[in-house]
């Protein structure tokens, strides 16, 4: 085995045994070459193998920094599909018809004309002044509507999830999160070299004592929050903590990543807390839960001074909106077809939560009539792990807790149960297939 590859495998065991922590700066390349004898060429193969086996990451001017966890087996969203026939892992929501009324809007892009103009050349963060004011009208609600000119766009949700903490947080840097928070933040905090802080959490959302001790612990760069219909929860922040919470950033002199990605299914839902603090909030969402995942936009709303950053981050990670999906997405933003989806979506959320409320009658559930997944804490003595894998050769699939949780031993017996994807007939068989396996005993 050539000398740099048996250096890269003393620095992997000193990650995965804890003698390298998450975030710990390796020390440049010329003092590490110094500390083990070995020539400036041979430290530059050592970093590089390190990056390639996804334990480091490096940034220009900053230096090298160890992952915030380590690489898994496996992919890299904790969400992945199982095998089981039934997934109730992944939520796709639909409704009958949403083909042949998203087809409408579609039509017109049909055009060479019109065509020619969506593909002639890369869509920029900012979009077009057509695509800002569709996609402020798509976010408002009341007592909040963005400023089109704060718009920017990604490809996705998650690319604008991506491109936020980029922009705010550097390698090695601490991002508060919920004690159980959503498991792609997860993916891209350790893509990023990013340190995940859990807040704790009751049943109004996070504890405002938390987030402030937490960044009184050591400095937080930012925080990411989801105070409507969290997920996994389901549970709704109320305004009087949005305010507070707002309040707190202010004195802390924190930004906060707001995900609205599943907002648009509560009606009545309250200001999202952009509103009550527009200037230490970049707010995220997309059309994928609205629409369809294959052909959808995300969404930032960003304060002034972290714009050009934001935009920047987009740019440079290759997260910026497609042509072609923007020039849809503002077209089924304008002529009603997001606000007819919707509709639909709600009352199809509505009618997957009665039937796990007749399923799981009795069961401990944390849900919502908005909500297209529930979480479920198992009856004893069932452990999450050993229930996913009976639910599994049920031929049910579904997400265990720790896929959620954030730091050690927070990992509850719990499952997570999504709604959204299969029809309602299939659903409502596997849910009784999963009451029968809880009355089991393992």
């Amino acid at each position: 085995m050539e000398e740099y590859r048996r250096i890269a495998d003393r620095v992997e065991a000193a990650v995965r045994e804890g003698r390298l922590s998450p975030g710990d700066r390796l020390p440049p390349q010329r003092v590490f070459a110094r500390r083990h004898g070995i020539a400036n060429s041979t430290a530059i193969r050592v970093y590089g193998e390190l990056a390639r086996r996804g334990l480091v990451v490096g940034e220009v001017g900053r230096g090298t920094f160890v992952r915030a966890a380590p690489p898994l087996p496996g992919p890299a969203l904790a969400e992945a599909t199982g095998a089981a026939p039934v997934d109730l892992q992944l939520n796709y929501p639909g409704f009958d018809g949403q083909s042949e009324l998203m087809a409408r809007a579609l039509a017109a892009l049909g055009r060479p004309d019109v065509l020619a103009e969506a593909v002639s050349r890369p869509a920029a963060a900012t979009g077009t002044p057509e695509a800002r004011d569709a996609a402020a009208a798509v976010l408002g609600r009341p007592g909040w509507a963005p400023d089109p000119a704060s718009v920017l766009f990604a490809g996705n949700g998650r690319q604008a999830i991506a491109a936020a903490l980029s922009a705010l947080v550097p390698p090695g840097g601490r991002l508060g999160v919920e004690a159980l928070t959503y498991p792609l933040v997860k993916a891209v905090a350790e893509r990023l070299g990013i340190r995940l802080v859990p807040l704790a959490l009751d049943a109004d959302g996070v504890r405002p004592e938390a987030l402030a001790a937490a960044h009184r612990a050591a400095p937080l760069a930012a925080v990411y929050l989801q105070p409507t219909l969290h997920n996994p929860l389901s549970s709704t922040t109320g305004d009087d903590r949005r305010a507070a919470l707002a309040e707190l950033l202010r004195s802390l002199d924190l930004t906060a990543v707001e995900d609205t990605t599943w907002a648009f299914l509560v009606p009545d839902a309250p200001a999202p807390l952009a509103a009550h603090a527009p200037e230490r909030v970049v707010l995220v969402d997309s059309l994928s839960k609205r629409l369809a995942p294959g052909l959808t936009v995300g969404y930032l709303v960003v304060p002034g001074r972290l714009r050009t950053a934001v935009a920047e981050a987009l740019r440079s990670g290759a997260w910026t909106a497609g042509g072609l999906a923007l020039a849809a997405a503002t077209r089924w933003a304008a002529d009603g077809t997001v606000t007819e989806a919707v509709a639909a979506k709600r009352a199809d959320a509505e009618a997957r939560h009665a039937l796990v409320l007749r399923r799981l009658e009795g069961h401990a559930l944390r849900t919502s009539p908005y909500a297209y997944y529930c979480w479920w804490e198992l009856p004893a003595p069932w452990r999450a792990e050993t229930f996913t894998a009976a639910a599994a050769r049920a031929g049910v699939a579904v997400t265990q807790g720790s896929a959620f949780a954030v730091g050690a031993g927070t990992a509850p017996d719990a499952i997570r149960v999504g709604l959204a994807s299969p029809p309602h007939a299939v659903l409502d068989d596997a849910l009784g297939r999963l009451a029968a396996l809880a009355a089991d005993t393992p």
